[in-house]
């Protein structure tokens, strides 16, 4: 069985795939598909294509929508490469404070000044004071992975940290620390905190979270870090608040024309996680994520397909991808009422629903004709 790459992946994904089976890149119609930031939406998938997994957490670059609609189940690697974008943002909490970037394109129009350059220095370097960030309030919107690395860092930087998130997981709040102060609102973020750190996904309902009528109700002087998506943020409205001083400054991972050389903005090249730590660990996140779904049909961290996991009892699974709608299960399971089902587990997630079964042996033909039959049904295996 192939695996298809669409970016150069770490070998500590491509080793588990081979060690499990798989070939890569072999040019036979692949059962599965490994993709960093290469953009699939005019890609024409072949049948053969069961999975697509993103090394890494954003999965923009993938048509998710239509894959579920074909049966392709699209996973991310969540918190895999958390590590390395948190070291970035606190990196940016410094940058944005202590003018530490302007101050060096500085001192390098002093070279070939020879003496003077003491001296210039002694004198210049008033132009870039800053404030430290301790004692300083962080409000952090999104309370994830990442978000609560920021928030466990700041703390121990002697940061105040107030955090929003109305979906807090238990992990997440588990893993936070208790020195946080969890915002009752959105609001609460804006009109108490001198930086504000965004770590939420891009969709329809997010795109321009920050614009001018929630700057007007942040602090004079605040300070606007984004490391998760540049259309997060509403480019024109924020330069207008840099220049009317309402913004200190602007730290993003995602350079826009219109943003790049703008006084106040640090425009950083996408570097959150370019570390090859990070790429290993979303490389063997992504290839074990493909491993246990194409071999045991098991389906973890997927973004348009219900999680499931189920231990196999029977000698033969039988996995069903079909739509969310009533009587389904009824369907499934009275079209092999003939066949032996040691264990089911069944889960919807939005207009999509998964169901493992496993039973003793079947003619897997006739399952797959029977099943078929069925109208909402979208894709059937058996393994």
């Amino acid at each position: 069985m192939n695996i298809q790459t669409f970016n150069k992946i770490s070998p500590f994904g491509l080793d588990i795939l081979k060690d499990a089976g798989f070939e890569i890149d072999n040019g036979s119609d692949p059962v599965g598909a490994m993709v960093r930031s290469a953009k699939l939406h005019d890609e024409q998938f072949p049948n053969s294509l069961l999975a697509i997994a993103r090394a890494g957490a954003g999965t923009n670059n993938i048509p998710v929508d239509r894959c579920a609609s074909e049966g392709i189940v699209v996973f991310n690697t969540p918190g895999a490469n958390a590590n390395a974008v948190k070291e970035l943002v606190l990196a940016g909490l410094l940058l944005s404070s202590r003018r530490v970037v302007q101050g060096i394109e500085w001192a390098k129009t002093l070279k070939g000044k020879g003496d003077e350059v003491g001296p210039a220095v002694e004198k210049g370097k008033s132009a870039f004071v800053g404030p430290e960030i301790k004692g300083k309030t962080l409000g952090i919107i999104g309370l994830g992975a990442i978000g609560v690395l920021v928030a466990n860092a700041a703390n121990h930087l002697g940061m105040k940290v107030v955090g929003y998130d109305p979906f807090l997981s238990i992990e997440s709040a588990w893993n936070l620390t208790h020195s946080a102060t969890r915002a009752k609102s959105i609001e609460e973020i804006y009109k108490t905190c001198d930086y504000i750190t965004i770590h939420i996904p891009l969709n329809d309902e997010t795109r321009g979270f920050i614009n001018k009528k929630t700057i007007d109700m942040m602090k004079p002087g605040v300070r606007i870090l984004n490391f998760a998506r540049g259309d997060l943020v509403n480019s024109k409205d924020l330069i207008a608040a840099l220049e009317e001083g309402k913004v200190a400054s602007y730290v993003t991972d995602f350079p826009s024309d219109d943003v790049i050389g703008v006084d106040g903005v640090i425009a950083i090249p996408h570097l959150g996680a370019s570390t090859p730590e990070s790429e290993d660990n979303c490389a063997k996140m992504a290839a074990e994520e493909l491993v246990d779904y194409i071999q045991n049909g098991n389906i973890n961290h997927s973004v348009n397909m219900p999680n499931i996991t189920l231990a196999r009892q029977g000698n033969k699974r039988i996995c069903v991808i079909h739509k969310n709608i009533p009587n389904m299960i009824s369907q499934i399971a009275g079209a092999l009422s003939g066949i032996n089902i040691e264990n089911m587990l069944n889960k919807s997630k939005g207009e999509y629903a998964y169901s493992m079964l496993d039973v003793a042996d079947c003619d897997d033909k006739a399952v797959n004709d029977i099943l078929t039959a069925i109208e909402g049904v979208i894709r059937i295996r058996i393994i």
